[in-house]
């Protein structure tokens, strides 16, 4: 979940198309500019995350408002989820990165943040969803599959960026594992899924 964005021409900057809302005190929202500083001291916080420059969660905020969230809490960023539209698939949405502030972690922050998103994008033709996680990353497995699950839509899971891809020298101690890749769908503009909304017992990713 921690490639680099293209950026093209997906979202006009700022633009609040995820409407505000509030999770207990936490408000989810639509970022601003401001945001930027304050998501990549989140990131570099937060664990197994890669950290990207400040300079990149600038230019989210900016210019890929329409596809991503956070979640201000009354003492700061609670968390944050960037995304982007696929340049040759404008129907589907690239989750990149999910980051939850260490006090606001196992509340479900995380996924409350992807069903706002998914609330807001699926009205507007967003039919698929795509992430990538590492096998070793449990808690972004369990969060897309059961998000698949409670939507009743199918998670395939497939190989993408093999562990070679990745420069030894970016972290010479803990080499980087492989990114697979999830992708869910397909979401139906009318708030159904597609396929039998019985399908409750949808398997995990796989």
């Amino acid at each position: 979940m921690n490639s680099s964005p293209s950026p093209t021409h997906h979202a006009p900057g700022e633009n609040a198309l995820a409407p505000a809302e509030p999770a207990g005190s936490v408000l989810i929202r639509t970022p601003v500019t401001a945001d930027g500083s304050a998501m990549w001291h989140l990131a570099r916080r937060s664990p197994g995350l890669d950290l990207n420059s400040p300079y990149t969660y600038l230019i989210l905020c900016r210019h890929f408002s329409r596809t991503c969230l956070v979640a201000q809490a009354p003492e700061g960023l609670a968390g944050f989820v960037t995304g982007y539209l696929l340049p040759d698939r404008s129907d589907t949405l690239f989750v990149w990165q999910i980051a939850v502030a260490s006090t606001h972690r196992r509340t479900g922050l995380g996924r409350r943040m992807i069903d706002s998103l998914l609330t807001g994008l699926v009205p507007l033709g967003i039919r698929h969803l795509q992430a990538t996680v590492t096998p070793g990353n449990r808690a972004s497995l369990a969060l897309f599959s059961s998000v698949a699950r409670d939507l009743g839509v199918e998670c395939r899971e497939s190989p993408f960026f093999p562990a070679e891809m990745f420069p030894a020298e970016d972290n010479p101690s803990s080499p980087h594992e492989p990114e697979l890749l999830l992708q869910l769908g397909p979401f139906d503009r009318s708030g159904k899924q597609d396929g039998d909304r019985q399908q409750k017992e949808a398997p995990p990713c796989r």
